[in-house]
């Protein structure tokens, strides 16, 4: 079984380790009305910045992995996610956040393990 990591948490709960450091980015939200006038002049309303958002990957995982990562986001439209904080490898954070879009590779029969789970956490 994979190692849980504390410095990945879902409502407190470690998450299973990933098979590589998840990618992260940040963006900013701008407001309805953002957006060139008529002589191409860009008018921008940012509501928000720095938005977090971490892609995690599994090469593959066994039933009882699955089930265990799945459990962690189930029923759940929104939790609590705790990762290291940005600049400082010794910290970390917690926010609100939700998980979108993930996929899979249907379960490999030969080795019983299913591949390529793969998911986002987004701040909300």
């Amino acid at each position: 079984m994979r190692q849980k990591v504390n410095f990945y948490q879902v409502d407190g709960q470690p998450m299973l380790a990933p098979d590589a450091d998840p990618e992260f980015s940040f963006s900013d939200l701008d407001a309805g009305d953002t957006g060139r006038d008529e002589s191409g002049v860009m008018h921008r309303v940012m509501i928000r910045e720095k938005v977090g958002r971490w892609s995690f990957s599994y090469a593959w995982l066994t039933d009882e992995e699955l089930s265990y990562l799945r459990g962690l986001f189930a029923g759940k439209s929104q939790f609590t996610f705790t990762h290291p904080a940005f600049g400082d490898s010794d910290a970390t954070e917690t926010c609100i956040a939700y998980m979108s879009q993930y996929s899979a590779v249907w379960k490999n029969r030969s080795t019983g393990l299913w591949r390529n789970f793969k998911f986002n956490i987004i701040q909300c």
